[in-house]
């Protein structure tokens, strides 16, 4: 089943740490339902608190996605990629465009990491296709994003990685094309607003609701401030638990 990530796009961990808090009870839902609610740790929030963020989220029991999206030479993002799973994040993440040998670094860093902490099985490793905030038009050239994606996602797939970060609009085909077992993590989704917390003037341009992106067969969901930005102690957790009974195809669509 799909598994919501929430972004804790904040400047300073506690305010990071004290939304996770909040989360506990969403957490506990997702589980009754076989499933898992991750944090996921963007540049932001990362370079304010460094790898303690990550330490402190996973004592709270939480899978960590370590959103980086590294994107340099060879080397260097073998490196970082062996220091991303050195902090215990669950999935980190590269930038596709940076090419076959950048890459398959990143695949022997993920690997040299797990090795390293004596996991069984590495970390997921995915490739950011194009990112859910560019809008038809806008990619140099005029490129289509749903094409590049597509194309990209072939590539990582054939690099080595466990799946990609693409938009929903773009995960049933990269599925037919690379296999059910890629995995597809969609950002750039908006559930419908209930109380109008967290639904506007945002970057994102592709967009979903959780229900659509579960059908077109997108694994991970990522949801950022539907769910960190809902009012009063209880907000969060109960946006949280409303997207994740959408995901399940128990959930009604407001008006």
């Amino acid at each position: 089943m799909a598994e919501l990530v929430v972004a804790l796009d904040y400047p300073a961990m506690d305010a990071a740490l004290a939304t996770a808090r909040l989360l506990r009870g969403a957490a506990h839902a997702a589980e009754d339902a076989g499933g898992r609610l991750w944090m996921k740790v963007g540049l932001e929030l990362f370079t304010a608190s460094g790898p303690e963020v990550v330490a402190r989220l996973k004592d709270m029991g939480f899978p960590v996605f370590l959103d980086l999206k590294f994107h340099d030479i060879p080397n260097t993002v073998r490196g970082a990629v062996r220091s991303a799973v050195a902090t215990g994040a669950d999935m980190c993440n590269i930038h596709l465009s940076g090419g076959e040998r950048m890459c398959r670094a990143a695949v022997e860093g993920l690997a040299e990491g797990a090795a390293a902490r004596g996991y069984g099985v590495a970390p997921i490793l995915l490739g950011v296709t194009v990112l859910t905030s560019v809008a038809p038009g806008e990619l140099p050239g005029g490129a289509d994003p749903s094409a590049e994606a597509a194309r990209l996602a072939v590539c990582g797939r054939e690099w080595g990685l466990s799946g990609v970060v693409c938009s929903g609009y773009e995960a049933e085909g990269i599925k037919r094309r690379c296999g059910r077992d890629f995995i597809c993590l969609t950002p750039g989704i908006r559930p419908a607003a209930r109380d109008g917390a967290g639904t506007g003037g945002d970057d994102q341009r592709r967009v979903m609701t959780p229900a659509e992106a579960v059908r077109a067969g997108s694994d991970y969901l990522v949801v950022g401030r539907p769910v960190t930005g809902a009012p009063g102690p209880d907000g969060p957790a109960d946006a949280a638990r409303r997207i994740l009974a959408e995901m399940q195809g128990t959930g009604t669509r407001e008006p």
